[in-house]
Formats: structure tokens, sequence, C-alpha cells
């Protein structure tokens, strides 16, 4: 195709630019805002109220006390810290995990770890829109179950989980409940008491954020041992100096996200972009995920009998992703996917497009156009 064509983002799963607002909000203390936020003198007092501001902002988003937000260096960190952190300091109560077969790396990788140290985990399959059975889960229950982790929202297919049910089954038999939200906070309502969720991940650079910032909401009563040992920073749960910079920019990020919830704008483009290519290319084109439970920006499709990877090198302007970007390089079907039963001669051609604030009607009508021209 025309290589003069913009270059397209549809990739926003994988990270977003970020809002001009933030960095409006961060370019202050690039400058005037150095001193230690644990200061008693006037050059930590005002970086400290800084800190207690991005905090309020973040909480408010996800409808948590402030006192519940503790910042960590990315999602990543605070899926790890969620889990170690809470496994260490409970394990005298029992070693037992629940989670799913479709979890990101950051969760599946420190449940093989804590198996090694002697937890016991149990993972859950999932139906063929990639959502989790409560009747599994219940039955994976036992007198030695800590703790329940399932995500809110996958990030390869968009998927929503049952949160509110699983929720209901963790405090049925007293159990502890995380819920990675990194795609979904931002995007669709999360307020962590309707959710019913103990501890709740949040990762700064999925919501126009900078990189490197995230967030672990810890309801008060659950104890983790910190990842982190030094001095009491963040509640005494993670030493080392705040990083008040990034700290702001999720901050506003989240004041800015609180006030586009209402906004129908990304779901309708999505419908758009789906009727388009339902339209263009009929039943040569599936849908991976849930046809309505997912989120408003996640267009997860399938190019039958075709790789997603080799259409995407065939379209060099546009970013998205061929399953998801956590698997980038590999053409081997994706293990989401695997675990959705979806056939190899569908599952190898899918991609990812996922939409965000700056996307526009004209972009997609782009990307038709090309994928027209291509397939």
């Amino acid at each position: 195709m025309d290589d003069r064509m913009q270059k397209i983002y549809l990739d926003y799963n994988a990270s977003t630019p970020l809002a001009p607002e933030v960095v409006d909000a961060m370019q202050p203390l690039l400058n005037d805002y150095y001193g230690n936020p644990s200061a008693l003198h006037w050059a930590g007092k005002s970086v400290k109220a800084l800190l207690h501001t991005a905090r309020e902002q973040v909480a408010e988003l996800i409808a948590s006390s402030p006192s519940g937000v503790i910042f960590t260096s990315g999602g990543s960190e605070a899926n790890n810290f969620a889990l170690k952190g809470f496994y260490f300091k409970n394990q005298h109560k029992g070693n037992h995990i629940i989670t799913s077969k479709i979890e990101h790396p950051a969760i599946m990788n420190p449940c093989k770890f804590l198996e090694k140290v002697g937890a016991r985990v149990t993972y859950v399959g999932v139906d063929q829109y990639g959502r989790v059975s409560l009747e599994e889960i219940e039955r994976a229950v036992t007198k030695d179950t800590i703790l329940i982790t399932i995500m809110h929202s996958n990030n390869e297919t968009g998927t929503l989980q049952p949160i509110v049910e699983i929720g209901e089954i963790a405090k049925k038999y007293g159990i502890t409940f995380h819920t990675d939200a990194s795609q979904s906070v931002g995007k669709v309502p999360v307020d962590v008491n309707d959710l019913k969720v103990d501890m709740l991940t949040i990762a700064g650079h999925k919501l126009y954020a900078p990189k490197g910032i995230g967030a672990l909401f810890v309801r008060d009563g659950v104890d983790l041992e910190p990842l982190i040992h030094g001095a009491g920073h963040e509640n005494g749960l993670r030493a080392g100096t705040e990083n008040t910079l990034l700290a702001v920019g999720l901050g506003k990020a989240c004041e800015i996200a609180s006030n586009h919830m209402g906004s129908t704008k990304l779901k309708n483009l999505t419908d758009y972009f789906w009727k388009q290519l339902k339209d263009v290319f009929g039943e040569q084109v599936v849908l991976n995920g849930h046809p309505e439970e997912r989120l408003p920006n996640t267009l997860n499709v399938s190019f039958v009998r075709s790789i997603g990877q080799d259409i995407l090198d065939k379209i060099p302007q546009l970013a998205a992703s061929a399953g998801s970007a956590c698997h980038a390089g590999s053409i081997e079907l994706s293990p989401v996917l695997k675990e959705m039963n979806v056939p190899e001669e569908i599952g190898m051609g899918a991609i990812r497009f996922s939409l965000g604030r700056y996307t526009t009607k004209a972009e997609i009508d782009t990307v038709i156009k090309g994928l027209k021209e291509i397939y």
C-alpha cells in the first residue's frame, strides 16, 4: 500500500501516549519541586502536598481511600507485591492460591515462583469467550486457600471477567481477592467496593501517564510483607523516596480519566471498526473474545487462514499487535487464544487493534482501506 500513508497508532493496550495535561502537570517538578517529600522543611512540605494530591486523584478514580493507594514502579511490581507480599505475610494461614490460565505474565510468573517456595496454585480455565467459570473457582477453594487473583480484563481480547461474583465467592469463604486491573482502569468504571476486591493493580502507561509508575490498592486490614525494605515510605509497605514526578503524572491521568468516564466515543468507534471489517471481509474475519463483556476500545480479530504478523508487516505504518505486545516476535498461537480453544487456522491470524483517546474515524477508514488492499 501507499508508503506515504500517515502513521496510525492502534496499540493503546500496549502503551498510551502521555496526555498533554499530564505533561503540563509534571513540568514544574522538573525544576521547582526538588525536595524530599519526607523532609519537614519548606522544600519537602511542598512536594509532600503534591504527592498527597496525586494519591487522592488515584483514589477518587477507583473509589478508595487515599491511604489505600500504594505507589509502585508499574503494574508488574504491583502484581508481584500483591502476590508475594500477601503470601509471605500470610502463609501461616494456608498456602493455596487460585488464578486463571489467561493471566498476564506479571501474575503467572510470580505464581510460578511462589510454587517453588511452597505455594500450591490452581489455574482455572476459561470458556470460548475467555471468561472464567465461577463454578470452577468455587470448586477449587480449599481450607488452605488464602488468595484469589483474577484479572479484571484480558489484555489481548479485552474480555471482562465476572469480578463482582468472584468477590462474593471470596467473601463467602473469607479469602483475600486481588484483581489486575491494569487494562481496565481509565477505560471502564472501576470501584473497589462495588467489585468487592481487597487489592487492585493499576499501571500508569495504560491510561496516558508515564511508564515506570503504577499503584496497588490495598484494603485496610490486608497485611503484606514489603518487597523493598528500608525506611517507612508508603505506609511502611514500599521503602524508597517516592517518585513524585511520576506520581503527579499518574494522579493527573486518573483525574482526566474520571472526567472522561461517561463518554461513549471509544465504544462507538470500536463498534464502527468491527462493522466495517465484517462488511468488507464477511466470514473471513472472526471476533476473538466476548461480543459484549469486553473493554470498549479492544478489538481482537482473526483473519482466517492467515498469519496476523504477516498482515501487519505489509502495513508498516500501522501500529497494532499480533496477539499481545508481551508475546511480540512469536508467531505461535497466543496462549490466551489457545486456552479459549480457538482453532489454529483462526488463531494464527489474530490481530489486536486497541483504540485510544486520540483515535479518529478517518484513521479507522484508512486502516480498512489498507487491509482491503492486501488481504
